[in-house]
């Protein structure tokens, strides 16, 4: 019940006004008015029962997440080059609660960008054009055998660097197949026994991965970094890419020229199909409709290249590495125009590999 009005007074069950002087029957009600409230004491001991109940509710939160931090997989996470609280970012326990142990100390992130789908059973048959999803100019160069020839090399790396992470990296990009690129890359290298007898489809070799959201090569890079994290909890201080020869300059030019990596811990593994006018024909096709948009619009997110994101996105996917990978997430929505100085600015925030620690 609320105070009665300082103005008002009760008497015989309703209330009158007080009229102004300074007579005693008004010196008395002055006197009571200003006199302590029972409401007010009643809602003192309210706000502090709230605030001891807030402090008591904050010390467990801090106690919890400390706790956490400190073990295999902490909530808490400091960006690199951040220098106050402000600067932590954090994954939910409901995501990092669900890893079984990731495998650490692994350095060197292996990437085989995906370029098709393979949806076969038998890679005996690998070379058969209806086990795979094609764009009709891949039927036309005759890119399967060149395709296999990736994801071995990717194998080959990975089993010849105990510290590495083989990540065969592709969305789901086709709208007549349900499978990712890089799922049915890894599907095949393991069908194939590329990883030796004792590892296949049941039982995959630890140390390969896919990486399921990348709609470019720009986001092959980027996005196995991020998935590289998901794995180990740490980022790569060295890469490795397999891919098409005629790609290298895009990839060791500008891509690691907007990820701000290293060049002298970035490395480009081409492999063509070996024919000459096959090959001819990619290096001109790469000039005019890889390299040069991409060195225009350095991370691929305007006009004609969004609109090749847009196309290979049909089912609407989207990834997790805003949450798994968080210190990436500034470069992840980068998307520079003019105020930022064009469209090939590179990005000036902090990342992991600014430091030597990573």
């Amino acid at each position: 019940m609320l105070p009665t009005p300082a103005s008002f007074v009760q008497r015989g069950g309703h209330y009158t006004r007080l009229h102004s002087g300074s007579g005693p029957a008004v010196m008395q009600w002055r006197s009571y008015l200003f006199s302590r409230s029972r409401a007010t004491n009643l809602a003192v001991g309210i706000g502090a029962l709230v605030c001891a109940l807030s402090l008591l509710l904050n010390l467990q939160l801090w106690i919890a997440s400390g706790s956490a931090s400190s073990g295999d997989f902490g909530v808490g996470t400091r960006i690199s080059g951040a220098g106050s609280a402000a600067d932590f970012a954090y994954s939910p326990m409901s995501i990092l609660s669900t890893l079984n142990g990731r495998l650490r100390g692994l350095d060197h992130l292996i990437v085989v960008a995906g370029h098709a789908i393979w949806h076969g059973c038998s890679p005996n048959e690998r070379m058969d054009e209806d086990d795979w999803v094609l764009e009709p100019i891949q039927r036309e160069q005759e890119l399967l055998g060149t395709f296999f020839k990736h994801i071995s090399k990717g194998v080959e790396l990975t089993l010849a660097d105990p510290k590495s992470l083989l990540v065969f990296s592709g969305g789901q990009t086709r709208p007549t197949s349900l499978e990712t690129e890089g799922s049915s890359y890894n599907r095949l290298a393991h069908s194939a026994h590329l990883f030796g007898a004792q590892y296949n489809n049941s039982a995959p070799f630890p140390r390969a991965t896919s990486e399921q959201f990348a709609l470019d090569s720009f986001q092959n890079v980027l996005f196995s970094i991020a998935r590289f994290h998901e794995v180990t909890g740490s980022y790569p201080s060295r890469i490795t890419i397999v891919s098409f020869g005629a790609k290298k300059q895009r990839f060791s030019e500008l891509h690691a020229a907007a990820l701000r990596f290293p060049s002298g811990r970035f490395t480009y593994v081409g492999i063509d199909p070996g024919n000459a006018s096959v090959e001819r024909t990619m290096f001109d096709g790469e000039r005019q409709f890889g390299y040069a948009p991409y060195k225009e619009d350095l991370y691929g997110c305007h006009s004609g290249l969004l609109a090749k994101r847009r196309k290979r996105n049909p089912f609407f996917r989207f990834h997790s590495y805003y949450t798994s990978a968080p210190e990436l997430a500034g470069l992840l929505d980068y998307c520079p125009g003019a105020s930022d100085g064009g469209q090939s600015a590179v990005y000036k925030g902090s990342l992991p590999w600014d430091s030597r620690k990573l």
